[in-house]
């Protein structure tokens, strides 16, 4: 199994760069922006980074992992996942190169969004609404923003250069050796503001031919779904978790007269469908469910293991906790824990459901972060995307999983406490049955009435859906 000691050592070197040039107002935005969405760590990152290059310079000279360390304060494994949140935000890009069993890294920064391009993004400036709230989020739009200069009473009077210029001689422009010497040398570039580039959403994640099966061309000209109409639509499927099929009702929404599709109205569309079927709510990626074209079950199938398979499919994370919880609001913790994994991660929310559900019954029914974030990242590399292959590679990986559990409470688990025998998710147990050759080991955890409880509860969630194939009182998608 690879975690960041097999992708990054300390000792491993690497030099910083800089796609172009970062003033201090992009790093304003990262502050104020991008910070509250990917955690402070990662700005302490970035900025460091951007310090170790000189100034009207494109490199830094090199460094390893051990000086970045000193610097930050913080471990090699809160670096690695701290760029790889950078990495997720479309805020760095990594390049490896490995010779004799050395390594060399570049980390180039890349230029973060302009504050207009920020607020009119249509994904990441709803994250930061509902993660700030309206008072906050409003502070912060006036913050960059400043009323308009009013000059419908002005004319234009500003003088071109032939105004003022006069043309050289036509000795001097048959002189190409200014031309050629104001080339950049072989291997170099010059220093410039580089376009920043919005976060892609892989348009792979929504069937496009699903969509169109249902739309008509009479309904809707095929040329109107240019690039620009794609990528939002497949931005708005991510962010409000709406199918192709519910995404054909949006798109009609937003035809203009001319047979167009206004990316306005697609995203005001968007927004008032989300909000109908979520009581005005905006989104969190805790809301989201598991895309129709990740999931593998519909429900039908005998096992137990095919029944649960469907509940976490059809469930967002937020309605995992409250089921948890017997219908109580999850703490805000445990919320955004949950939130800034799977952004960071970028997990599907079935597999987050999976990862919450195994993390539950292995932590005193707790959701720790560190712990799932360790896992998180494994489940990321290794590109899953389906509650089952979770469950899969959780179940194989077990013994791994469980080491990390038990480091953290070594200590704690030296003093003499009441045993008993720790338990583990119905659909790896399952599994365990099935191969009674393969012996497991048990820990040994502190007694607690109270967690007890809690997972009697869960245990009757996982019996209720095995019973009914995962129906609930409200409708799933």
């Amino acid at each position: 199994m690879k975690q960041y000691w097999n992708e990054v050592q300390p000792i491993d070197s690497f030099y910083a760069a800089m796609n172009g040039h970062i003033c201090d107002h992009d790093k304003k935005v990262i502050s104020f922006l991008y910070q509250p969405l990917m955690g402070v760590n990662c700005t302490n990152l970035y900025t460091t980074l951007a310090y170790m290059v000189e100034e009207n310079r494109l490199w830094s000279e090199e460094w390893n992992h051990y000086h970045l360390m000193g610097l930050l304060g913080l471990n090699m494994d809160d670096i690695y996942h701290a760029r790889l949140k950078l990495e997720g935000m479309g805020l760095l890009k990594t390049f490896l190169k490995e010779s004799d069993g050395h390594r060399v890294y570049i980390y180039e920064l890349q230029p973060p969004l302009s504050a207009e391009q920020f607020f009119t993004d249509g994904m990441l400036n709803i994250y930061l609404y509902q993660k700030l709230g309206q008072t906050h989020f409003l502070k912060l739009k006036r913050a960059f923003s400043d009323s308009a200069i009013n000059k419908e009473e002005f004319a234009d009077v500003t003088r071109s250069f032939q105004d003022v210029y006069t043309s050289m001689s036509v000795h001097a422009l048959k002189n190409f050796e200014g031309q050629e010497h104001s080339s950049p040398d072989p291997d170099m570039r010059y220093i410039h503001r580089e376009k920043a580039e919005p976060i892609h959403i892989s348009t792979d994640s929504f069937n496009f031919d699903l969509l169109l099966s249902g739309l008509t061309t009479a309904m809707v000209p095929r040329k109107a779904f240019t690039s620009a109409v794609k990528d939002t639509i497949t931005k708005l499927s991510f962010l409000y978790s709406i199918n192709e099929i519910d995404m054909q009702k949006v798109v009609l929404s937003s035809i203009t007269p001319d047979d167009k599709i206004d990316l306005d109205e697609l995203r005001k569309a968007a927004r008032d469908w989300y909000q109908m079927e979520n009581d005005d709510q905006l989104p969190q990626l805790v809301n989201r469910r598991q895309p129709v074209m990740y999931r593998e079950s519909d429900g039908a199938g005998l096992s137990k293991e095919s029944k649960l398979i469907f509940y976490l499919e059809t469930t967002s994370p937020r309605q995992l906790l409250i089921d948890l919880s017997e219908g109580a609001q999850p703490a805000m913790s445990d919320l955004t824990a949950v939130e800034e994994i799977m952004l960071g991660q970028q997990l599907e929310p079935g597999v987050m459901n999976v990862l919450i559900h195994y993390v539950m019954l292995k932590t005193d029914m707790k959701l720790s972060k560190n712990y799932m974030e360790k896992i998180a990242s494994h489940w990321a590399r290794k590109k899953i995307k389906t509650v089952k292959a979770a469950m899969e590679l959780a179940k194989n990986e077990h013994r791994q999983y469980q080491t990390w559990a038990n480091e953290k409470n070594e200590r704690s688990q030296r003093r003499k406490t009441p045993i008993r025998t720790e338990k583990l998710p119905d659909w790896f147990v399952l599994q365990e049955q099935e191969q009674p050759e393969v012996k497991t080991k048990t820990a040994t955890v502190k007694h607690d009435p109270d967690m007890e409880e809690r997972r009697r509860k869960l245990e009757a969630i996982q019996r209720k859906y095995r019973k009914n194939g995962g129906e609930k009182g409200g409708k799933h998608q």
